[in-house]
């Protein structure tokens, strides 16, 4: 009995500090994917833990209430990464024969989360295809298939190497967030798509583009940004490069936590 007290107390210390700590460090939501509509892929999970920020995933609904609840408890959204989307609905294209899987129910959800965070004024991160989601709600287009519509792109953008291994350089828009936090003007990133921002929306402006003119990076302002590149892959197997990425987009979290306070 004696043994069972002690451990319940270190348990309930334990919990006190997590939550404690955890009211200190500023909420992130996560975007589910259509594989696990109530997970994400953990290198996105890993990534923002190791920036200070603590993870929750928001589970696919198009439910507006029930994002409302959600909105209101987190600091920032980060956006994931996966299929592609529905051109003919978002863009007004009909679809190429190169198109590859769209899931409906996820654009649905993912549009709908993207609206309402910025409208909120929520630090927002898109990857890959958070990015070019980010892109399509505002009023911009895509490149469905980069090799079969982009005549002048000559680098490979669908590569065959493990996410942690960056295959093409991007040059960095002087400026802009991403030459802030990395303190470069080039990068060599991962690349893993075939779809990529065509036109940028209103308001938004390219911050990184690959040798060939492939847009790899747009923000709206100091804290709603979209990349296509995935940091993460590198951050989540050891390699801090990109590190500062989600530093930076903790921070812009963090500031928003206090706002609410």
């Amino acid at each position: 009995m004696k043994r069972l007290s002690i451990i319940l107390a270190v348990a309930i210390l334990s919990l006190s500090f997590f939550q404690e700590s955890a009211a200190k460090s500023p909420l992130i939501g996560v975007s589910a994917s259509e594989n696990s509509p109530a997970a994400a892929p953990s290198t996105y999970i890993k990534s923002i833990r190791k920036a200070g920020g603590v993870p929750v995933v928001i589970p696919m609904t198009t439910d507006k209430e029930q994002l409302e609840k959600i909105l209101a408890t987190v600091d920032g959204i980060l956006m994931t990464g996966g299929e592609d989307i529905d051109p003919l609905k978002y863009y007004g294209e009909e679809p190429l024969r190169a198109q590859g899987e769209i899931v409906p129910y996820r654009d649905e959800f993912d549009c709908m989360l993207i609206k309402m965070a910025v409208e909120k004024g929520l630090p927002l991160l898109g990857i890959c295809r958070g990015e070019q989601l980010l892109n399509v709600v505002f009023g911009g287009t895509l490149y469905q298939d980069i090799p079969s519509q982009a005549k002048d792109s000559y680098v490979k953008h669908r590569q065959q190497a493990p996410s942690s291994y960056g295959t093409h350089s991007i040059s960095i828009e002087k400026g802009s967030i991403l030459n802030k936090v990395l303190g470069t003007e080039r990068a060599v990133v991962n690349s893993f798509h075939h779809q990529a921002v065509k036109d940028p929306a209103p308001g938004f402006k390219v911050i990184a583009r690959a040798a060939d003119g492939i847009i790899e990076g747009i923000q709206m302002n100091e804290k709603v940004f979209g990349l296509q590149f995935h940091p993460e892959g590198f951050v989540a197997n050891g390699d801090d490069t990109f590190l500062p990425i989600f530093q930076y987009f903790v921070e812009k979290a963090n500031e928003y936590q206090s706002g609410k306070k």
